[in-house]
């Protein structure tokens, strides 16, 4: 990809494991991220997506392989990446007993600017996130989504090329992760790059112009939600069950059935691929229905990301939520 603002080549990272076996966390990660994207590692916790930012980052030096990340080699020029790039951990950096306008001031000034520059860049920031009604309160006071506002603001305060957010709404409520989502967006449209981590389907689909499903420490696949959904032919239709015993005799029952293209044993429920779900789904109900094993629950839905990752893993991301 021309234009490349991230770019690795076999990158890689290995750790000694509680009885010093050696664990890949990130294996042979070749990636591009193009200037002006969103760019998103989706997985489950221990796919190696923090581990692969904190990389990017310079925060861990890799054990093989090779980047460049805003035009610098990672490897021979970490201090001019990190006047380039911004990043925001899962858990933040605030000073708790410290105002919101007082951590960005000294925020701008660990970026070495003076304290008129620090002020009229801290000023530009709370007036264009609406921060204005809480910038002055101490932020142990703020609820988790304020506070999350104002660690966005706190890493894009040197105006960096490259934001790096990792897990930006973890634990946040509906509403607060709305807003989250709407302040990395206005962010983006104003110019910065942004690369972020997250296991929240619904996350990556509203942010991102591409994805890399990330498994086991390697990319799975990439491409843009759309794209990646796509993959998937036709309808999905679920049916749900009391117990695995009866899942696996319907399982068992449609063994064969020309309707269905794929179909994937998820314990209490089977997932099936089709076709055309409308016309699938009668004939469907009424082969476990004659073998009397009719299902419990039913659904008809269009692909999403966590169908990709099913087809590409045989595992759901749904309910995982851990970090990586």
């Amino acid at each position: 990809m021309t234009d490349s603002i991230i770019h690795t080549e076999k990158l890689c990272k290995r750790f000694a494991g509680p009885k010093k076996e050696v664990v890949e966390a990130v294996r042979d990660l070749d990636l591009d991220v193009a200037k002006g994207e969103i760019f998103g590692l989706l997985g489950p916790n221990g796919a190696g997506k923090t581990t692969t930012m904190r990389m990017l980052c310079t925060l861990l030096s890799p054990s093989g392989g090779k980047a460049t990340i805003t035009g610098f080699d990672l490897a021979r020029q970490p201090h001019e990446i990190r006047r380039h790039i911004g990043y925001v951990g899962q858990k933040g950096g605030m000073e708790h007993v410290a105002s919101g306008r007082e951590n960005l001031m000294l925020q701008a000034q660990l970026y070495r600017m003076s304290k008129d520059e620090a002020r009229r860049r801290s000023n530009e920031l709370i007036e264009r996130l609406k921060l204005t009604a809480f910038a002055d309160r101490k932020t142990e006071t703020y609820s988790g989504g304020q506070r999350r506002i104002f660690d966005l603001a706190s890493g894009v305060i040197h105006s960096p090329q490259l934001l790096f957010l990792d897990e930006p709404s973890t634990g946040l409520d509906p509403q607060s992760r709305a807003r989250v989502w709407e302040e990395a967006k206005v962010l983006h449209e104003q110019g910065t790059t942004v690369f972020l981590t997250t296991h929240y389907l619904e996350e990556a689909d509203a942010l991102c112009d591409r994805v890399a499903i990330v498994d086991q420490g390697r990319i799975a696949a990439i491409g843009s939600p759309a794209e990646l959904k796509k993959q998937i032919a036709g309808d999905i239709i679920t049916l749900g069950y009391e117990d695995e015993t009866r899942a696996k005799a319907a399982f068992q029952l449609l063994e064969g059935q020309r309707v269905i293209l794929e179909k994937h044993d998820l314990g209490t429920s089977l997932q099936l691929y089709v076709d055309r779900g409308d016309e699938a789904l009668p004939e469907i109900l009424r082969i476990v229905g004659q073998g009397n094993y009719p299902a419990k629950s039913v659904s008809l839905t269009r692909p999403s990301l966590d169908d990709v990752f099913l087809k590409l893993t045989g595992r759901s991301l749904r309910g995982d939520g851990g970090q990586s």
